[in-house]
C-alpha cells in the first residue's frame, strides 16, 4: 500500500485533482499488469494508491469508470502506433492482397496490446455496467472519436466511404471482444486444446482476427465496387 500525506488526500485545486486522478490511473495500470480486471476490487485499488475507497470515488464514480479511462488512453496510444505500422497506402493487386495486408497488420498490431484486448473484451459486459450517465456519455463520446479515427486510418489505405469504413472500425472491436476470451481460456480448456493440437493463444487470436477482418474488408470493398458499377 502506498503511503500518502494528508495533503495528498485533500485535493482542492484543479492541478491537485488531476494529480490524484493520475495516481489512481497509474495504480490501476500496475494492478492490471499483475492480474485480470475481473480480479481487481475497488478496495485493492484504493489500498494500492493509498486512499480510502470514499476518496477514490471523489475522482471516479466507480471501479469500472477507472478502467474505462485506462482503456481510452491505451486505445489512443495504439492508434498512434497503428498508423506508423500501416505505412504508405499501396496499390490494389489481384486477390485483394491490399485488403488482406491491412487486416493482417491491424490484427498483429492489436494482438501486441494485451491490456487493450482484455479491456475491450470486458467493456460491454462489465465495464459499462456500473457507471453514471455522465461517465457513460463522456466515454461513448470519446469511443466514437476513436472509432472514427480508426475508420479514417483504414480509408487512407482502402477506398471506402465513411459509412463502410465506420462499419469496419466497429467490427474490429466486436471481433476482438469475441476472440480474445476464446484465445485465452482457463487452464483446463487450454490443456485440452493443447492435447488436440490447437494453435497457441496468440497465434489463434491473430489468425482468427486476420481472417475475420479480411473477410469484412474485402466484402465492403466488393460492395462498394458493385454500388459504383450500377
Amino acid at each position: 500500500m502506498r503511503r500518502v500525506s494528508p495533503d495528498f488526500q485533500r485535493a482542492r485545486r484543479p492541478e491537485q485533482v488531476e494529480a490524484r486522478r493520475t495516481a489512481i490511473l497509474d495504480s490501476a495500470r500496475e494492478l492490471l499488469a499483475e492480474r485480470p480486471v475481473s480480479q481487481i476490487s475497488l478496495r485493492e485499488l484504493s489500498d494500492r494508491v493509498g486512499l480510502a475507497k470514499s476518496n477514490v470515488l471523489r475522482y471516479f464514480d466507480s471501479r469500472e469508470a477507472i478502467f474505462l479511462e485506462v482503456l481510452d488512453s491505451i486505445w489512443v496510444a495504439w492508434l498512434d502506433e497503428l498508423e506508423d505500422e500501416l505505412g504508405a497506402p499501396r496499390d490494389a493487386k489481384p486477390g485483394y492482397e491490399r485488403e488482406v495486408r491491412v487486416a493482417a497488420v491491424i490484427a498483429t498490431s492489436i494482438s501486441r496490446q494485451r491490456l487493450l484486448c482484455e479491456l475491450i473484451s470486458t467493456m460491454a459486459a462489465v465495464l459499462e455496467r456500473n457507471i453514471s450517465v455522465e461517465t457513460a456519455r463522456a466515454f461513448k463520446t470519446r469511443a466514437g472519436e476513436r472509432t472514427e479515427r480508426l475508420a479514417d486510418v483504414v480509408r487512407a489505405q482502402v477506398p471506402l466511404d465513411a459509412e463502410a469504413a465506420g462499419h469496419f472500425a466497429k467490427a474490429v472491436f466486436i471481433l476482438v471482444a469475441g476472440l480474445w476470451p476464446y484465445a485465452n481460456p482457463g487452464e483446463a480448456v487450454a490443456t485440452v486444446l493443447a492435447e488436440r493440437g490447437a494453435p497457441a493463444g496468440r497465434e489463434m487470436f491473430v489468425d482468427g482476427l486476420t481472417e475475420g477482418l479480411a473477410n469484412q474488408l474485402v466484402g465492403l470493398v466488393v460492395r462498394a465496387g458493385q454500388s459504383l458499377g450500377r
